[in-house]
């Protein structure tokens, strides 16, 4: 993913209902980090929010399946 012109890497999500399958509207970025280990701000994570809505998405999906914390460490 890319944000500001720079790579973003480990991107984690919260809010993950699964009674809201499929949808996870509650779901959001709690934590991200540019490929330089610099953490986003909150402001940076809601960008990327607005930005990558459909990988919040796909990212609540994984989490709810496996049952446990989803990092989120490749490049899209």
């Amino acid at each position: 993913m890319q944000l500001n012109g720079r790579t973003v890497k480990n991107a984690e999500v919260d809010g993950v209902d699964t009674s809201d399958y499929p949808d996870f509207c509650d779901a959001f970025f709690s934590y991200a980090e540019y490929e330089d280990g610099t953490p986003l701000s909150d402001d940076e994570l809601e960008l990327l929010g607005e930005e990558f809505g459909e990988m919040i998405n796909q990212l609540a999906q994984d989490k709810s399946n496996d049952g446990a914390d989803y990092d989120y460490n490749q490049d899209r």
